[in-house]
């Protein structure tokens, strides 16, 4: 996601960071019990902590 243009819907700042959901906040397909499913980042706003998105790390998966 390009930060540069984001914009906090809760706060309007415009100053982001990433973080990693991981371990068991591994996403899967659903009905794919035996995929390891993959890490989830996260953008998330500085001021307030709103998460602007998340994107799956490892979508082909899916």
């Amino acid at each position: 996601m390009n930060q540069n243009n984001l914009i906090c819907k809760a706060c309007g700042n415009n100053t982001f960071a990433e973080g990693k959901l991981e371990g068991y906040a591994n996403v899967r397909p659903v009905n794919n019990y035996f995929s390891f499913g993959s890490k989830l980042t996260l953008t998330i706003c500085k001021r307030c902590g709103e998460v602007a998105s998340m994107k799956v790390d490892k979508f082909e998966k899916f």
